[in-house]
């Protein structure tokens, strides 16, 4: 599923990026400390502090099988397709799981949000707004919800190439409704997420979506956003 690492390490950065209380930040540090992933996985009595029991090869394999039946790549942090922007902080996902063309998060990104109930002129904003972009050679990429984002997908087909970042798994297509939209998005440019197959979409997820877009991107706009209230 990569051609950057062999399937034994890659199934070992599954089993540590699976196993619970290794955040993203503690991956990259014990990649550092250890020099690979099966390395930190074999010395975990090192690791220091309250310890959870490392992710089973069984549940890494079944994951990889799962990730191969729905036509997804992984893509680790250390791949020179893994956006740029992104690979320099120090919490960026260590696997990414894309449906699509890889090549495409390699682009200057620049990414587009707004409102889910956005206006006529918004979204017509919005798409324009992508399209010029794109055909100024940047990717747009974004979220693939209701309103702005699914307008900013749109407008960036039209010209060039556009990338979706999930909250739920890769595979599960969301909302519904953006069913054509995320077959027109994977097949001409990416589907992203970094959770595994099958994650259905929740609302702790979204934060952890949004720094993927904004890490990934050279600048963000946001098109009709709803003022925040102050406390």
């Amino acid at each position: 599923m990569t051609a950057h690492l062999p399937y034994d390490e890659l199934i070992d950065w599954i089993r540590l990026a699976r196993t619970s209380g290794v955040g993203a930040k503690k991956f990259r540090q014990f990649l550092t400390r250890f020099g690979a992933a099966s390395e930190a996985i074999a010395h975990q009595a090192e690791w220091g502090g309250k310890q959870a029991a490392v992710s089973k090869p069984s549940l890494a394999e079944e994951e990889f099988a799962a990730a191969t039946k729905a036509k997804l790549q992984y893509l680790p942090f250390t791949d020179p397709r893994y956006p740029a922007p992104l690979a320099a902080l120090d919490d960026a996902p260590p696997l990414l799981l894309v449906k699509g063309q890889v090549e495409a998060l390699a682009t200057p990104l620049l990414a587009i949000v707004g409102a889910r109930n956005a206006t006529i002129n918004g979204r017509k904003f919005a798409k324009v707004l992508a399209a010029d972009l794109a055909k100024a050679g940047y990717g747009v990429i974004s979220g693939m919800a209701r309103g702005i984002d699914g307008a900013a997908h749109e407008g960036a087909l039209t010209a060039g190439t556009t990338v979706a970042v999930l909250a739920g798994g890769t595979d599960i297509i969301y909302p519904p409704e953006h069913q054509e939209l995320y077959e027109r998005i994977a097949a001409t440019g990416a589907v992203v997420s970094e959770m595994p197959p099958g994650t259905e979409p929740q609302a702790a997820l979204f934060p952890r979506r949004n720094r993927i877009i904004s890490g990934a991107s050279r600048g963000v706009i946001v098109v009709e956003a709803t003022p925040s209230r102050a406390p």
